[in-house]
């Protein structure tokens, strides 16, 4: 299945950056939360090892024009290697938790793990559930509707009543979703 591609932030062990680049995802939520659903997250990986440990991560869109230093991503992968230095990306403070966002991303959500489902049982194949617990858009590209060229989308938020930090800069976008 086609999916929008996606990066997400960990740190890992050695307190340098990983960046793992995905393409399956899901988010949904409603007045008890809002959630980064993410399978197809391998045990063996790095960030799967760094969500575990560190009970956070964060997932980052970024236009197409990144492609190929999203491509770097892949092969810049040892434990002593900050990936997104490496791939010419940018780390940013997040505003809720510890693990950096991309700066370069127009699209943020900061998680912390909500949890993890071996999907077969044969502990390699996970189902990775985190709770947003901030999201950004970077105001350069305005609303939802313009970063969302060329993107697929399907983000379930309120546009009114939610509490500080959950969707707050989202909700200018007038949809049936938001």
């Amino acid at each position: 299945m086609p999916g929008a591609l996606y990066v997400v932030t960990t740190k890992k062990e050695s307190g340098e950056i990983n960046a793992g680049w995905f393409s399956a995802a899901a988010f949904h939520g409603d007045g008890g939360g809002h959630f980064a659903v993410l399978p197809g997250i391998m045990q063996f990986t790095h960030t799967y090892q760094n969500i575990l440990r560190e009970k956070e991560f964060v997932v980052n869109f970024l236009s197409s024009a990144y492609d190929a230093q999203c491509h770097t991503l892949i092969v810049n992968g040892d434990d002593d290697t900050d990936e997104l230095a490496a791939a010419a990306l940018t780390a940013e403070a997040s505003a809720e938790i510890l693990t950096p966002r991309i700066k370069e991303a127009f699209l943020s959500f900061e998680c912390k793990l909500e949890s993890i489902t071996d999907l077969s049982g044969k502990g390699m194949n996970t189902l990775v559930i985190g709770r947003v617990v901030n999201a950004g858009v970077d105001e350069n590209y305005g609303s939802i509707p313009s970063v969302c060229t060329n993107f697929t989308y399907n983000i379930r938020a309120m546009i009114d009543g939610g509490e500080a930090g959950s969707f707050a800069r989202l909700a200018a976008y007038d949809s049936p979703w938001l």
